[in-house]
């Protein structure tokens, strides 16, 4: 059963990054266009928002079951990426669509790293 969970895990972290950037991608060329963001593109940061939860708890599976990180810092992204995506979501709700466009695109990215930086921490 571990297996299956490490599995899913490392599958879920793979997919993540994927994800963040092609959402990075996506806003920073709708921001740049000046285009307001769409209802495809907060769908989907809504999505990554909540298959970054999912994500987490494959992780407290796998704490549970006896097989904890390498290095804490690894925990410490995942909290930062659970909590950050739909603060960033909400803050962006308050201004022009521009506003909300950056915010947006820089959280998909500044994600992508932090993605990244749990994979290395693992």
């Amino acid at each position: 059963m571990t297996d299956a969970f490490v599995f899913l895990h490392r599958l879920g972290a793979t997919a993540l990054v994927v994800f963040a950037v092609l959402l990075g991608i996506w806003g920073a060329y709708g921001y740049f266009r000046g285009a307001q963001v769409s209802g495809g593109f907060r769908s989907s940061y809504l999505i990554m928002a909540g298959l970054t939860a999912v994500q987490g708890m494959f992780g407290l599976a796998l704490l549970a079951t006896g097989h904890p990180p390498t290095r804490l810092l690894h925990v410490v992204y995942g909290i930062f990426a659970v909590l950050f995506l739909p603060g960033a979501y909400l803050w962006a709700h308050g201004g022009s669509t521009r506003r909300e466009a950056v915010i947006l695109a820089a959280a998909a990215w500044i994600v992508a790293v932090a993605y990244l930086r749990g994979i290395s921490t693992g």
